[in-house]
């Protein structure tokens, strides 16, 4: 992408009241460049307000060149978009996606296989430890950690990602420049070294209220999976949870006591259906195949949990197989999560049953090995 059509691009994604599904429905009619160039009455015809063609026209400028500012200051930034390669396809995949990330970091890791793990930002030590433990562990395993750089156990799910020379990301409720909360700069930094710090926000934009839970999204939405230690009843991280399970992902969940209160909203998930953990084999068992897979042309890490794979062998259907899960999925739910036709997610279905990757069961198709 030109800087030009990157600078008409962050202009429309800045834009007043214009969303994922907003800025996806503009730019099936035309670009971006061609969207802001049309004149306030072609504006207004295509649905634009007062208000939001005043910020096209006198505002959007400046906060463009503030991001492009932000970009060239360092090599490791960038600013990704839908129509690029490198953006994340399993964030695609999961709707709603922002059409824009700032990242900070190795872009790569955004598209290898992660694992988000989400808490209480006032776990006990018990909880804290297992955060470290688990992401310590399951970065053996070639899984990014993924988190959103709270206090409590995402701080220390990031921290036992990186003390076992693992990757992990991280992403904010706030812009880039803006590292909250301020105590964790130093782990931000040590995140953007060997990871990716990621937002959807301005680089300049502060922390607000309702930034985090629209942020969880994207950690669900760029993870196979999120695990839940210690989160209560109303927590964001049970949104976190209800944006996997829209999504098609995994969700597990570390029970906890019935006493601790803290505890209580992961003893609900595991109610609710989620998958019951207590060791990182219970998670590695239930996105076995997705690891496998993963591990192309490597040795296996553990000759008892993965198979050794020909290096010859490609992932078939990779975009149907990534939206199977542990729960049932009707054929229609596929073909609309996909945009296969159904009469194609059929002929595929068939073919991964028969290779053994999924498993038809009563309403619908799961992964093997999963029910």
């Amino acid at each position: 992408m030109t800087d030009d059509a990157l600078a008409a691009w962050l202009a429309l994604y800045f834009t007043p009241r214009v969303g994922p599904k907003t800025f996806a429905k503009l730019t099936a009619i035309d670009t971006p460049a061609n969207i802001i160039s049309l004149d306030s009455c072609a504006l207004k015809s295509v649905g634009f307000s007062d208000s939001q063609i005043h910020f096209l026209r006198h505002r959007a400028e400046k906060e463009v060149e503030a991001c492009l500012t932000w970009l060239e200051a360092e090599e490791q930034r960038h600013i990704i978009t839908t129509e690029d390669a490198i953006y994340p396809s399993l964030l695609t995949q999961a709707g709603s996606a922002p059409a824009v990330l700032f990242v900070e970091g190795e872009v790569e890791a955004l598209s290898k296989p992660q694992l988000a793990i989400v808490g209480s930002r006032n776990a006990s030590i018990d909880g804290l430890n297992c955060a470290r433990s688990f992401a310590s562990e399951l970065v053996e395993h070639d899984l990014v950690i993924t988190s959103g750089l709270a206090l409590g156990v995402d701080g220390y799910a990031h921290d036992g990602a990186l003390s076992a020379n693992g990757q992990t990301i991280a992403v904010l409720g706030s812009g880039l420049s803006s590292i909250y909360p301020a105590r964790h700069r130093q782990l931000a930094a040590r995140i953007a070294s060997s990871g990716a710090l990621v937002s959807e926000f301005h680089p300049l934009a502060k922390p607000k209220a309702d930034h985090f839970p629209r942020r969880n999204r994207i950690i669900s939405g760029l993870s196979t999976g999120v695990l839940v230690i210690e989160a209560a009843e109303k927590s964001g991280s049970l949104i976190t949870a209800r944006y996997a399970n829209e999504q098609g992902r995994d969700v597990f969940a570390i029970p906890s006591s019935i006493h601790h209160p803290q505890g209580r909203g992961c003893n609900l998930l595991i109610k609710q259906g989620a998958c019951l953990v207590q060791t990182v084999d219970d998670i590695l068992a239930e996105i076995d195949t997705l690891i496998r897979w993963s591990h192309i042309s490597k040795p296996p890490i553990q000759s008892d949990l993965f198979t050794q794979l020909d290096s010859k062998e490609e992932l078939p259907f990779p975009q149907l197989l990534a939206n199977v899960g542990s729960k049932a999925t009707p054929v229609d739910i596929l073909a609309s999560r996909t945009n296969i036709p159904v009469q194609e997610v059929m002929m595929q279905l068939l073919e991964l049953e028969l290779s053994g990757h999924v498993v038809a069961v009563s309403g619908g198709y799961i992964l093997k090995g999963r029910g």
